[in-house]
């Protein structure tokens, strides 16, 4: 939290600051900058990476006014995984809305997050298994719930539509993330083309989920792969 001073009257009396909104927007363009250097860094490198000097070097500030804003690492990168967390889930309703019907939503939302995960693997790695001892109590999981989360939704909604066989969605879209992540930024992902990679990983997601193969298939291609710029129509199902 950044630390605020009150001003005094002509009487001498404390009085409460009152931000300006040019104030206002030049602490969130800090504080976005804070966290967009940690992110690069957990990116590159891991979490482990992310210590307050490197970070205020990189954001161009000096290290004492990232601790304005974070008291410590271990708030530094607490932050920085809820704004990730957000993000993503974010992107994944999006993903899902735009989308004319439960199946195709749920297909989607599978392309979407693969293709973001595999843009950014170092990052995702770092902040869905990343080691204990790297991250606050609890901090490494809260992305992997909100998704799956999201997921039970999505799969919830294609069930209740018919779409897919009735399953237990809670352990179906805990499998589901499990299968997105380490098929595709897991320490035994294969290196391949990354296209090839996000559609082979979601079609493989969806027939585990109960959808007929060449359903999947239409379903995969027609979600388009956002990370290559391909954006297709998706299937009216």
């Amino acid at each position: 939290m950044v630390q605020i001073f009150a001003s005094r009257d002509t009487f001498g009396r404390a009085m409460p600051y009152r931000r300006t909104e040019k104030v206002a927007r030049r602490l969130a363009a800090r504080h976005d900058a804070i966290l967009a250097a940690a992110r690069a860094m957990a990116g590159e490198a891991g979490l482990g990476a992310v210590q307050v000097a490197p970070v205020a070097r990189r954001a161009g500030i000096a290290a004492g006014t990232v601790y304005r804003y974070f008291p410590s690492k271990t708030e530094l990168i607490a932050a920085l995984l809820d704004e990730l967390r957000a993000r993503e889930c974010a992107a994944l309703r999006e993903a899902a809305a735009a989308a004319p019907g439960p199946l195709s939503a749920l297909a989607a939302a599978v392309v979407t997050f693969a293709a973001r995960a595999l843009a950014n693997r170092r990052l995702i790695l770092a902040a869905t298994m990343a080691p204990a001892q790297a991250v606050a109590k609890g901090d490494h999981v809260k992305l992997r719930r909100s998704l799956a989360a999201a997921f039970r939704e999505l799969v919830g909604a294609a069930i209740a539509a018919g779409h897919i066989p009735a399953q237990d969605t809670e352990l179906a879209a805990a499998a589901l993330l499990g299968l997105l992540l380490e098929g595709l930024v897991g320490s035994l992902a294969p290196q391949t083309n990354e296209r090839e990679a996000v559609q082979s990983t979601a079609l493989l997601a969806l027939r585990a989920l109960g959808v007929a193969d060449a359903r999947a298939r239409g379903l995969v291609v027609g979600s388009g792969i956002r990370n290559s710029g391909i954006r297709d129509q998706i299937p009216d199902t």
